[in-house]
């Protein structure tokens, strides 16, 4: 018996070696259909045997199907068909997207009463009529299966379900007792919630609120303070800009407004008669990114270089216009080569150029309001009367927070979720479980619902009225387009 040394076999008979196996395995198809099915007299007709067990077969799978019939389910007509609704045919509501940092002024979809599609709204002067794809997938999370459905104290992660009027009694006496109140959330960009949260902190004077955003803008904010006085994140006009350069900025992703700025950068970059000249754009990074794939040159520097390589630029300017440079570390030779071009093009394009940078360190920022300053972009590409009001969160007061929860103090989680999205997460969740009382009041059973005591799910967006501020001078309504699913306010 010759064995065979591969290292798979297929049978007893592969590893043996065996002649027939060998022979048969040579073959094109080892084992022909027509052997498989024909009978032993070489001819392919069924015998009586096989025809009556198809038979039986065939019948008895008919009896069975015909046996489970499809639950009937019939559709109620309206007694008096208001005359906005004709089954089939959808209407359209204007709203607004709030979630988070993000924004967008939206039509909402529905047919037969439920909402199914959001679309931009053109009319609005923010965004443009673009909506982002969080906000075209926000009509998912209304029908989640997973949203909280009812009030009630949490349990293993678990909801218990209680009613309201069982939830406010518990929580009066505990807010009645707590040192001190923290809400945390978003930026808050309703009025009508500022102004609710002013009088909940006229009711109780011990309350602090604590604003986060996902993508923080916090070192933006604390320049601008310093610099101008006024700490918001000005409007940045991409259309009316010559020469762009963008230091990890991805303001066409996830910097800032990348709805309304996606639209303002696209205008500069078509070519027509009446448009011949496209804007520049440069883009400094480390990874691709959505922005940097749209740019007309990339400059790639390490993530340890791109404050080396904001001050390159500063200095390359400012020896352009006559103006003192700055010390500090070197960015590398090429792309210190590649940054004094781009100081040529700006300084050539002075009043008519824009320079961003995603960076969360304030000194940066600082550098980078120095460079717009020295090319007179302020008043021109940049314009604090239309400041966003979207992103006001602090970091500070984050840090500060988690040092200051203890057993007497009432944390209240309104619609976000900080043990997820904050870097200190871990911390954060640790500090909610050892406060006297937590509350949520997400929709869901996240990282952050699921370490509170209580839970008091708010309605949908689009189960709501409300309102929103997302610039200066700016406001926009939300509206109901379908009535509550769940026991939620």
């Amino acid at each position: 018996m010759e064995f065979n040394n591969q290292a798979v076999w297929v049978g007893v008979e592969d590893l043996t070696n065996d002649k027939a196996f060998v022979e048969k395995a040579q073959q094109e198809f080892p084992t022909p259909i027509h052997e498989a099915i024909q009978s032993e007299n070489n001819d392919f007709v069924s015998n009586r045997r096989d025809f009556l067990k198809y038979l039986g077969f065939g019948v008895g799978a008919a009896t069975v199907a015909a046996s489970c019939e499809i639950p009937i389910k019939r559709a109620i007509p309206y007694v008096v068909k208001p005359d906005s609704i004709v089954p089939g045919v959808a209407n359209y509501y204007a709203s607004s997207y709030v979630q988070g940092s993000d924004y967008a002024s939206i039509l909402v979809k529905t047919r037969d009463g439920r909402p199914i599609k959001i679309e931009g709204n053109s009319l609005s002067k923010v965004t443009l009529g673009g909506t982002s794809a969080r906000a075209q997938a926000a009509v998912l999370s209304l029908y989640d299966t997973n949203r909280i459905q009812n009030p009630g104290s949490i349990k293993e992660g678990q909801v218990v379900k209680s009613t309201w009027q069982q939830l406010d009694a518990t929580i009066k006496s505990k807010l009645a007792s707590s040192s001190q109140i923290i809400i945390v959330s978003h930026t808050v960009m309703s009025p009508m919630t500022q102004a609710a949260i002013v009088a909940f902190k006229t009711k109780y004077p011990n309350t602090k609120v604590v604003q986060y955003d996902p993508v923080s803008s916090h070192a933006i904010l604390e320049a601008n303070q310093q610099n101008f006085g006024m700490r918001n994140i000005p409007s940045y006009k991409f259309d009316q800009a010559d020469v762009i350069v963008s230091f990890n900025a991805d303001f066409l992703g996830t910097w800032v407004s990348p709805i309304e700025f996606a639209a303002q950068y696209a205008k500069n970059r078509k070519v027509d008669v009446d448009n011949p000249k496209m804007s520049r754009h440069i883009q400094v990074e480390s990874q691709m990114s959505l922005t940097g794939s749209n740019a007309d040159n990339r400059i790639l520097v390490k993530p340890s270089e791109q404050g080396a390589a904001i001050a390159a630029l500063y200095n390359a300017v400012a020896s352009a216009l006559g103006v003192t440079t700055i010390g500090g570390p070197q960015v590398n030779a090429k792309a210190a080569k590649a940054l004094s071009k781009v100081a040529g093009e700006l300084v050539a394009a002075k009043g008519k150029s824009l320079v961003v940078s995603g960076s969360n360190n304030t000194s940066e920022q600082i550098l980078v309001n120095g460079i717009n300053s020295m090319l007179g972009n302020y008043n021109s590409t940049i314009d604090f009367s239309e400041a966003f009001l979207t992103r006001q969160g602090n970091d500070s007061d984050v840090n500060n927070a988690l040092s200051e929860i203890s057993g007497s103090t009432a944390v209240l989680i309104l619609n976000a979720n900080p043990a997820f999205e904050l870097s200190k997460g871990a911390e954060f969740a640790a500090a909610i479980k050892k406060a006297g009382l937590s509350i949520s009041f997400n929709q869901t059973v996240d990282e952050t619902t699921s370490v509170c005591q209580f839970s008091a799910p708010a309605n949908h967006f689009l189960e709501s009225w409300g309102d929103a501020n997302p610039k200066r001078g700016h406001y926009s309504l939300v509206q109901p387009t379908i009535a509550p699913l769940f026991d939620t306010v």
